[in-house]
């Protein structure tokens, strides 16, 4: 029998929307708060069909359902167009839900017993209504999670949810460009707060210098995969601290750097609160490599070895995705800066802080060389991939200096070239296409090498 811990984490979710339904159509309560809706033309239909102009309006199931009026709802119940349709996604979400013995990943690794795979991320585009994303790392990395439910992979996604998210963009009367960032009221989007086995709300706590900084943790579901999102707008934090996650790639160098620790460290902490035990740790970009220090302190804590040996330890399980050859996508902090926050984890790693750094080290000269998060991942990394076959060409040579003792015919990076999520991608026209060519499993379908 396969053991449920390869299963994606299941984790209870308080209630915060006033949503009421009728009993006749309450499966649209966990259909709304699943992004699985996201890639589902049938479900979105659904909910355009509820309140047409609120639908094209949010794009929001939630905000849909909370200001459908009751007299609303009993036209509704009373149309049995709406209700077949109402059955027919019902019957196709759960069927997807409760399909994991059908996916690929069960056919093709069916005893596997170990924990899901964790993957960072400091954006993600599922849909337009969950704006914590702003361009290719989040349509990549949103892609990716979509994938990773429909495979069946035991996966779970961490990052950090931005109560303004990414600026807007908007044209003013002399034709500028202007920025707005929109203060979103999270209990309105489809995200819920993570409970604990006692109701609680789960929060987490990380060590910053001076202080330690609170962050609550909510969850986006998409399809059979959860996203742990962590909120430091809380009462508990400074109030110049609250900020770290208002916005995705926050202004100013030290906001930056304690909101990567943030998602790092906060993020691995966020797992163990909810006592999930991934078996696979995937960095996607430098952004979230500072995971690596909680991991090395909770290693050394519970067995006894020495700094170089639990290194290795955390290095075995951890795969790192990097993307792009410019100074955007390779993070760096200046050496003062970044000291100031490396040093409190020196005692627990029972080392200096220098050796922290110089694990960041890009090695290209300078005298006091930055904290470069690529440099800082490749080195804690068992496992390293560029997002395309000259992508993997270019990142390699330019981080082979690295690895002086790596064999000249040996990558230190390999080439895994970018896909898409079909689902989302795909036209209507040519998605009824495959569904008269290949069945409704047209997706599993086209997995198969004969496709």
């Amino acid at each position: 029998m396969t053991s449920t811990v390869s299963l994606a984490p299941r984790i209870p979710c308080r209630q915060v929307a006033d949503i009421e339904l009728p009993k006749e159509v309450d499966g649209l309560y966990d259909l709304a708060y699943n992004l699985w809706w996201s890639w589902t033309p049938e479900a979105r239909q659904l909910f355009s069909s509820i309140d047409a102009t609120a639908w094209a309006r949010y794009r929001n199931p939630v905000e849909v359902l909370l200001n459908v009026e009751r007299a609303q709802w009993e036209r509704l119940v009373d149309n049995s167009t709406f209700m077949d349709g109402y059955v027919r996604v019902q019957r196709a979400f759960q069927s997807y839900l409760k399909g994991l013995d059908k996916s690929w990943f069960h056919r093709r690794f069916p005893n596997f017993q170990a924990g899901p795979f964790a993957y960072f991320s400091m954006e993600y585009a599922i849909h337009t209504c969950l704006r914590v994303y702003s361009g290719g790392l989040g349509v990549l990395s949103g892609d990716h999670c979509k994938t990773a439910s429909d495979l069946g992979l035991p996966f779970v996604a961490i990052g950090l949810l931005y109560r303004a998210g990414y600026f807007r963009q908007a044209i003013d009367a002399d034709g500028f460009q202007q920025h707005i960032y929109p203060e979103y009221d999270f209990t309105r989007l489809p995200v819920r707060p993570a409970m604990d086995d006692r109701g609680r709300d789960v929060t987490v706590e990380v060590p910053f210098p001076d202080r330690c900084v609170t962050a609550q943790v909510w969850v986006a579901q998409v399809g059979r995969v959860p996203i742990l999102l962590l909120d430091t707008d809380q009462a508990a934090n400074d109030p110049a601290d609250r900020p770290i996650s208002s916005l995705l790639y926050v202004r100013g160098r030290e906001m930056r750097l304690a909101q990567e620790v943030m998602l790092g460290v906060g993020g691995v902490r966020a797992l163990r609160a909810l006592d999930i035990q991934p078996s696979v740790w995937h960095i996607n970009e430098g952004h979230s490599a500072l995971l690596q220090l909680e991991r090395l302190r909770a290693t050394m804590a519970t067995e006894d070895l020495s700094f170089d040996e639990a290194l290795q330890r955390v290095k075995r399980n951890t795969s790192f995705t990097t993307h792009t050859p410019v100074p955007a996508g390779n993070e760096q902090f200046e050496p003062e800066l970044a000291r100031s926050y490396l040093e409190l984890w020196s005692e627990p790693l029972q080392t200096d802080v220098g050796q922290l750094i110089a694990l960041g080290n890009a090695d290209h000269g300078e005298p006091h060389q930055p904290l470069n998060l690529t440099a800082f991942a490749l080195r804690t990394s068992a496992y390293v991939n560029a997002v395309s076959r000259l992508n993997a060409e270019v990142c390699d040579n330019m981080w082979r200096h690295l690895f002086p003792q790596q064999p000249a015919e040996e990558p230190v990076i390999e080439p895994i070239t970018n896909g898409v999520h079909l689902s989302t991608w795909l036209g209507s026209e040519i998605r009824a296409l495959f569904r008269r060519q290949y069945g409704t499993d047209w997706i599993e379908a086209l997995l198969e090498p004969t496709a």
